[in-house]
Order: structure tokens, then C-alpha cells, then sequence
């Protein structure tokens, strides 16, 4: 709504006659605001609803101002047509009448009464009064004003509204949905780390929603509606759906991880039981100090690994989750423990292997000079032959007795000067 010009002189006729045609168009602009504001949807919601804190004081004075906004345009309305029908008298207007329009139009020529105005209403029309006499510049500026404060109070109301319930009911939809999940899978909507469980969640989301209904303006911030309960609420709901949804695909793949779990623990059995048999087996050929001890089967993977398929049975799927989780990692664990069991045992066999072949190697390069029969080769050579073709074997003796014969080749092939010996850093 536009403010009219300051006051001056006497107008002229044409001065006049502009004057009267802008407050006309202000005139029919005001009515149109009035009547949108009537029509508005948030004024309808806060007019038939049951408000409290904030929003019921501030609609109450807002209320009296709506009632008074009606009363001053009906003023202004009147000050117009008497404007109006003071010009219409002639063509030409005497100077007493131009005068008269000047203070009408321009002057303090509009009389309210000041006290009808509310008691709840004083804040917006300063010190109650019987009566004021203002002009109607002043008129239309209190108009603004009040009209400002209204729309605040009715758009805010109206915007929290549109956002929030709505918002709130998906929400609380959505509890339910999770909520039903959570039973079909043996989960009690129970405690989350944050504190709240689903029912807490659902019972604090209705109260929220009361709450946004009752006093809108309170959830009013920064010029846009407070969802930051409501946001929390989600994240939490968030985290609960994701930990819902990891139960259900632990039952959707409870017999596909189980049957899994099964297959590796038995093939890590049979991986310490070939470890065992060999054990045997090498012990015949090897010094025991040279073969490592074998551990017995995994008994208590093999007893969670009941309790998983007692879980699975009975459909404890919150207690089967963790449980699969930390004995898939322990049985992969298991297994390769065991095959690392069967690599130690039967590792001695490849070292006696070795030493063998390197000690025939060095034959051959012994008799390529022609120095097979020299009496400190041959001596050395049959004492790390009897070594390691003797059982059990000392892994040890015998590494040692292929060293002490490769240095005297390297003696003899090179007088003076030891060839490295052409092993391994540790035999065994």
C-alpha cells in the first residue's frame, strides 16, 4: 500500500485531481490487500485453530489489528468520498473549497477514535486515545504498519504449517514402516546409541507434531521454519533403518554365510588333520627338533558355529548378525593357520631336499675338474651323505656338513680363496 505526499499550500484544481485519482488507485490497492489477507490460508488455520504460547498472543493482537485495519480503510474509504463529493459540487472550485480539499487531502482532515482501539492492540497504536485527528498519509502509514505485523504473523504461521506437519506424519509413516521391520526380525525397536528407541521416537514425533499445531511461531527462526527436531529425529531414524536393513539381509544370507562357515572350518579340520598325519610321516625322516608342533581343532569356533545355527533356527537375527560377522573373520583365520601348520611341517622335507641336491650339484662340479678322489672331498662328501640320507635326519649336522664341503671345493678349485658358498641364508 503506497504512502501519499507530504502536505503543502493550497492545491490547485489539477493538483487536486491527481491527488484524488492516486488515493482512489491506493484506495481499491488496499481493499485488494485486505481481502487477500481474509482469503489467506494461513489467517483461515489461525483462526480456527487451537493455539498456545507464542502464536495464540501474537494472533490475538493480530486479530485486533485486522479488525482495525477494516475500521481505518472504512475512515479513509469515507475522508475519499467526502473528498470526492466536495470536488464534484462544480468545474471550477472556489479557493475556500480547494483549501478545504487541501486540509482534507493533505492535512490532518481524518478523525479516529482512539478509543476503540484494544487494550491487547496499544503496542501497535501507541497511548490509547479518545479520538486523533491525523492525515491521511498518516492513516495509510499506521495501515502498513499493522498490515506488516499481520503478515508476518499469518505467513509465518502459514509457512511452518506447509513445511512441518506434512514432514512429520512421512516421518512418523516411515517409524512405523522400520518399527514393523524390526519385529519381523526378532528386533525390538530398542535403545539406540543417540538414546531414543522407535517407540520413544514416534511418541516424541507426535508431540512435536502437537506442538507445531498448537504454536507454529515457536518453530519459527531466521525467517524459515526450526525443523532442527525434525531433522535430528530423521538422522536418528536414518541410522536405526540402516541397522534394521543389516538384520535383514543377515536373514535374507543367513544360510548362504552359514553353509560358507561350515565348508571353511571343515576344510581347516582336514588342512591340521593332513598337517598331523604328515607330522607323523616327517617325524620318521627329520629330527622332532626340526618339526614344529601341530594345534588341535578349532573347538570353539565349532561351538559358536552351533549357537550361529541355533540363532538361525529360532530366527534371533539381532544376535546372529555380530555373531556371523566376527566368525567369518575367526574361521578365514583358522584356515589359514592351518595351512600355514601343514607348509611348517612338511617345509624340513624341502630343506633336506635341498641340501641334497646341492651337495650332488657339487659333486658333479668336484668330478667336471677331476678332483673326485681327493681324500679331504671324499671324506667330507660321505660324512654330509650319511647325514642327510640317514633317518631321522639332523637338519642341522647335515647343513652344517654340505657347508664344510663347499668351502674345501672352493679351496681346491681356487687356492687360497673360499668361494661363497652357494646356499641358502637359513637351511632350515
Amino acid at each position: 500500500m503506497a504512502v501519499a505526499g507530504p502536505s503543502g499550500p493550497a492545491m490547485s484544481r489539477e493538483d487536486v485531481d491527481r491527488a484524488l485519482a492516486r488515493l482512489g488507485d491506493e484506495r481499491d490497492a488496499i481493499e485488494a490487500s485486505l481481502l487477500a489477507l481474509q482469503d489467506h490460508s494461513g489467517r483461515r488455520l489461525l483462526e480456527g485453530a487451537a493455539l498456545s504460547g507464542a502464536t495464540k498472543e501474537r494472533w490475538a493482537a493480530a486479530e485486533q489489528a485486522i479488525a482495525l485495519l477494516w475500521a481505518h480503510f472504512d475512515t479513509y474509504t469515507e475522508a475519499l468520498t467526502t473528498a470526492r463529493g466536495l470536488r464534484g459540487r462544480r468545474r471550477w472550485p472556489t479557493q475556500s473549497e480547494l483549501r478545504e480539499l487541501t486540509e482534507l487531502l493533505r492535512g490532518s482532515g481524518v478523525t479516529v477514535s482512539g478509543g476503540a482501539v484494544p487494550e491487547a492492540a496499544r503496542g501497535l497504536t501507541g497511548p490509547a486515545r479518545l479520538s486523533e485527528r491525523i492525515s491521511l498519509e498518516q492513516l495509510l502509514a499506521r495501515m502498513n504498519e499493522w498490515y506488516a505485523r499481520v503478515m508476518d504473523v499469518v505467513s509465518a504461521a502459514d509457512a511452518v504449517w506447509s513445511a512441518l506437519p506434512a514432514r512429520i506424519d512421512l516421518l512418523v509413516a516411515e517409524a512405523q514402516r522400520v518399527r514393523s521391520l524390526a519385529e519381523s526380525v526378532g528386533v525390538r525397536p530398542g535403545t539406540h546409541p543417540s538414546g531414543d528407541d522407535l517407540a520413544g521416537m514416534l511418541d516424541s514425533l507426535a508431540a512435536l507434531r502437537a506442538e507445531v499445531v498448537c504454536d507454529p511461531l515457536a518453530f519459527w527462526s531466521g525467517g524459515r521454519p526450526d525443523t532442527g527436531r525434525y531433522d535430528r529425529a530423521g538422522r536418528t531414524l536414518e541410522d536405526i533403518r540402516r541397522e534394521v536393513e543389516a538384520v535383514l539381509h543377515v536373514r535374507d544370507d543367513a544360510d548362504h554365510r552359514l553353509m560358507r562357515l561350515r565348508d571353511v572350518l571343515s576344510r581347516a579340520d582336514r588342512t591340521l588333520t593332513e598337517a598331523r598325519s604328515a607330522r607323523v610321516e616327517v617325524l620318521a625322516k627329520i629330527a622332532a627338533s626340526e618339526v614344529p608342533a601341530v594345534s588341535g581343532a578349532p573347538v570353539a569356533l565349532h561351538e559358536q558355529l552351533s549357537a550361529a545355527v541355533d540363532f538361525r533356527r529360532t530366527g534371533q537375527w539381532h544376535r546372529l548378525s555380530p555373531l556371523l560377522d566376527g566368525l567369518e573373520q575367526r574361521a578365514d583365520e583358522e584356515l589359514l593357520r592351518a595351512r600355514e601348520s601343514l607348509t611348517a611341517v612338511t617345509a624340513p622335507l624341502a630343506v633336506r631336499a635341498e641340501l641334497r641336491g646341492r651337495l650332488d650339484a657339487y659333486r658333479a662340479k668336484v668330478a667336471r675338474h677331476g678332483m673326485a678322489e681327493d681324500p679331504l672331498l671324499m671324506e667330507r662328501y660321505d660324512h654330509a651323505r650319511r647325514l642327510l640320507w640317514s633317518a631321522p635326519c639332523d637338519l642341522r649336522a647335515a647343513e652344517n656338513a654340505v657347508l664344510r664341503y663347499q668351502r674345501a671345493v672352493a679351496e681346491l678349485l681356487v687356492p687360497g680363496q673360499a668361494e661363497p658358498a652357494d646356499h641358502r641364508g637359513d637351511a632350515r
